[in-house]
């Protein structure tokens, strides 16, 4: 073995002071489902003219948007996934997810056109 750290083991420079406080995550306050201000809509862009459905506004955990794209998920019989603190199902669900949504509490709306 080698006595000598390797070159990626160096810190040569660093403005903001110790890199474990840049990689600490955010606390997010999660709102109850009646206070949040959900909006769903079909988009395709940047999505080579996919459709997909996305529900934005949330103010909630991670574990808590999981749980909930999951169910939202096999009640579309769709794939998806969670991506910057938004949902998105694949497919045009509009109607069945604000549906859905309203049932557990979520004020959600239709957004766009």
């Amino acid at each position: 073995m080698s006595k000598h750290k390797s070159n990626r083991d160096r810190l040569v420079y660093s403005e903001f002071g110790n890199d474990a406080t840049a990689r600490e995550p955010e606390r997010v306050q999660e709102l109850p489902p009646q206070q949040q201000d959900l909006r769903v809509q079909a988009t395709r862009k940047g999505r080579k003219g996919k459709t997909v459905t996305i529900v934005t506004g949330f103010q909630a955990k991670p574990e808590t948007l999981k749980a909930l794209s999951k169910a939202l998920k096999s009640q579309c019989g769709a794939g998806g996934a969670v991506k910057d603190n938004a949902i998105e199902i694949q497919g045009e669900f509009v109607d069945r997810v604000v549906a859905f949504l309203k049932e557990k509490g979520y004020p959600a709306k239709r957004s766009g056109g």
